[in-house]
């Protein structure tokens, strides 16, 4: 499969799935596909990693797999594990004459193997995007278990062997760039940084997003997101926040972001009380 056929075509295509690539991100995307390379997507939380994967799975019409890594992720998790419970019962109802390695074989198949992400994205015929989100968050022995994914597309499972991969998926990894990877991980990645997009582009996001939100209006969220983002907050406003505060603008038919307007609907990008009390200060919002 040709995920795409030039940067031009990722472009295009992406933003016809609600995504609007600058020229890095598409050209990376592109050959991302092209060469059959894992890609890496650093940035702070809330620049659209995730969404980029999305998008990519929407634009090409291939089946999205998501592996959400957290602090204790393993590979009964991550890759796969056995159904003990049932494979208990064929051991117990198996007849007495039966040997151990007549046993063993009968219980290592594909009828108890309980697949996860990584097993699932390697062994699928059809295309597929696999994401491995927040891969930052998990444990650095965590990313030992990535290295033959990441290398080779294939999985080792000591009853059964090795599992190549048919068809090779499309492979994001993202990162919040909360400790450092492993330099064998970003080895094997072609490489992405986002970050908060200019105002200009913002405004295209959230216009596309929310199309009956007037020019002017637009214009003064973005400054205000823009001027939140500069404060030390817990949590800056993501685009997917500020996507969200157009709407809530719709929706309560605000037609100037006035600072009563800006206190009113406050809650809908900042989420930590912390946050709105600093914002009030730092904007001079009249709190009530």
């Amino acid at each position: 499969m040709t995920w795409f056929s030039n940067p031009d075509d990722a472009s295009a295509r992406l933003h016809e799935a609600g995504y609007l690539a600058d020229g890095p991100t598409a050209t990376t995307a592109y050959l991302a596909g092209a060469l059959e390379k894992p890609l890496l997507v650093e940035g702070p939380a809330g620049v659209g990693k995730t969404e980029l994967a999305q998008a990519v799975a929407r634009a090409t019409g291939a089946e999205l797999i998501r592996l959400q890594c957290y602090e204790g992720l393993d590979e009964a998790r991550a890759l796969y594990e056995w159904n003990y419970k049932k494979q208990l019962l064929r051991i117990q109802a198996s007849t007495g004459d039966q040997d151990w390695s007549e046993t063993h074989d009968d219980i290592f198949t594909d009828e108890f193997l309980l697949t996860r992400p990584l097993l699932t994205a390697i062994r699928r015929e059809e295309p597929t995007v696999l994401l491995i989100d927040e891969v930052d968050k998990t444990d650095v022995e965590v990313e030992g278990l990535l290295l033959e994914v990441l290398s080779d597309f294939q999985v080792t499972i000591p009853e059964l062997g090795t599992v190549a991969a048919t068809r090779r998926p499309f492979v994001v990894l993202t990162s919040n760039a909360t400790r450092e990877l492993s330099e064998a991980v970003k080895r094997r990645c072609l490489y992405l940084h986002l970050d908060y997009p200019d105002a200009q582009r913002e405004r295209e996001i959230i216009t596309s997003q929310v199309p009956g939100l007037d020019p002017a209006v637009a214009a003064q969220l973005v400054e205000v997101v823009g001027r939140l983002r500069e404060l030390e907050l817990k949590k800056a406003p993501s685009i997917a926040e500020s996507v969200d505060w157009a709407r809530t603008l719709i929706a309560l038919e605000i037609g100037n972001l006035d600072e009563e307007a800006v206190r009113r609907t406050l809650g809908v990008v900042l989420k930590h009380a912390s946050d709105h009390a600093r914002a009030i200060k730092e904007l001079r919002l009249a709190a009530r």
